[in-house]
């Protein structure tokens, strides 16, 4: 049998919270910044949760996460 892996990109992105919930950035931040508004930039600061209709491909790109 081959190993399960994590995949790489995954591990780097997403952060698993102590109650199960998925932590991830915004997007649309990096890059582009001077037609958007204030407004916009500051409300994609910080970081969000992972929808809940996205959580099973979370789970198979970090097997090791326990969700």
């Amino acid at each position: 049998m081959p190993k399960m892996k994590t995949k790489s990109s995954a591990k780097k992105r997403f952060r698993v919270r102590p109650g199960g919930t998925v932590k991830r950035g915004q997007a649309f931040k990096r890059h582009i910044l001077t037609k958007k508004s204030t407004k916009n930039k500051r409300q994609l600061r910080g970081v969000t949760t992972v929808h809940e209709t996205n959580m099973g491909h979370i789970a198979a790109m970090l097997p090791f996460a326990g969700l």
